[in-house]
């Protein structure tokens, strides 16, 4: 049975070697990838487009704000989850439509 020293050093030698590896492959990688974009003609921005499709078309888009806290200009557009300001002012009694926009 290997010793706690021996078996650390062991450890420590794999790491080493895994890091080599992965240094190596990215390397492999990187060749392969400029290969690639030279054949086809292709630039950086050519990587970042989807094909046929605007950037940033259909994903994180804004909705009007439907209800604002005109004290502290805090907002909510009426999807998901109300807010806690504004089921904190319901609770008290006031009506959601004083907070309409």
């Amino acid at each position: 049975m290997a010793s706690l020293q021996e078996l650390i050093a062991q450890k420590e030698a794999l790491e080493r070697q895994i890091e080599l590896t992965k240094k190596q492959d990215r390397s492999e990688a990187i060749a392969k990838v400029r290969t690639l974009m030279t054949e086809y003609g292709l630039s950086v921005s050519d990587l970042s487009a989807k094909s046929g499709v605007k950037a940033g078309s259909g994903t994180g888009n804004k909705v009007a704000a439907k209800y604002r806290n005109k004290a502290t200009g805090e907002a909510w557009s009426g999807r998901g989850l109300q807010p806690k300001w504004l089921k904190a002012a319901v609770s008290a009694g006031r009506k959601i439509e004083e907070f309409a926009v």
